[in-house]
């Protein structure tokens, strides 16, 4: 068995994962996402993935009262989907993705945000792993379902009315980590219905900056300067926001690295501050620098 001492938090690397791979209180998830129009990762989760991973569907498992995408789902229907998987609650959870760190960062999110505290990321994730020629598997893992039982939530999560105080009473930095151009206002959103730019006041920190060129994160001297320039210091109150809550978390995750707990997450981001149909007072946007 892994003890709670044994286990990293908010990365693992691939050597320990390896060591760990075989123990019974070792859970691994595979949380590769795609863009709308594209075929879905569960497809190539299934052609090869780390043995005894899971697939975990953000798309499904999410809150479907809302047209927003992937929103934080309830508490029921996390748990259910995860039981499924045959994760339980005092398990150990690692996260990867197949982009080296991408959406792995979310699920890490939406596991912490309703309260399972045990479960950290794969720095580098599977293009590190297959790089280091460590063992594959393909099709999907065969899991025993358990009953999982929700811990107590975490306020992780963020709303619109969270960002405008934010933004109106100056009580922190929104950190948006959308690419400069689509912040600026310069490239057209990939989602349709949205209107470019960001929300006055937002300060951009597209997520690629904090990975390195093999996708994992950078060295913490390299994360705070990041951060640093951006305004953000060790009292700073930080909502993280992105497209649609999914590379925001890879912000969140280096702020976790870097020990700064005083933070929280958009979970609706552009996809619902930018909507066109929104009411341009209550939402306002902004081009340019």
């Amino acid at each position: 068995m892994i003890s709670s001492d044994d286990f990293p938090y908010p990365l693992v690397s691939t050597d320990w994962l390896a060591d760990a791979l075989n123990a019974p209180n070792v859970k691994v998830v595979d949380a590769s996402w795609r863009m709308p129009g594209i075929p879905p990762a569960r497809l190539d989760h299934e052609k090869r993935r780390i043995p005894g991973a899971v697939f975990f569907d953000i798309d499904e498992i999410a809150d479907h009262s809302t047209s927003l995408p992937h929103m934080l789902p309830p508490v029921e229907t996390f748990a259910d989907a995860v039981g499924s998987l045959g994760i339980g609650a005092s398990d150990r959870i690692i996260v990867y993705d197949d982009a080296g760190l991408f959406s792995a960062a979310r699920v890490w999110w939406t596991f912490r945000t309703l309260g399972h505290e045990r479960v950290s990321v794969l720095d580098g994730g599977l293009p590190k792993w297959r790089r280091e020629n460590r063992p594959m598997a393909a099709g999907k893992a065969t899991v025993e379902p358990v009953a999982y039982q929700i811990a107590q939530l975490r306020g992780y999560s963020r709303s619109a009315d969270d960002v405008l105080g934010m933004l109106k009473n100056g009580g922190g930095i929104v950190l948006d980590a959308r690419p400069a151009p689509r912040f600026l206002g310069e490239a057209a959103e990939p989602r349709q219905g949205l209107r470019s730019g960001h929300m006055p006041g937002a300060v951009n920190l597209p997520h690629g900056l904090l990975l390195t060129d093999e996708g994992a994160l950078r060295p913490l001297h390299e994360l705070a300067r990041l951060f640093h320039d951006r305004g953000v210091h060790a009292e700073t109150h930080v909502i993280t926001s992105c497209g649609s809550g999914v590379t925001a978390a890879v912000l969140s995750l280096a702020l976790e690295r870097l020990g700064h707990r005083s933070h929280g997450l958009y979970d609706g981001s552009w996809t619902e501050w930018g909507a066109a149909s929104n009411d341009p007072d209550r939402f306002p946007v902004e081009t340019g620098s």
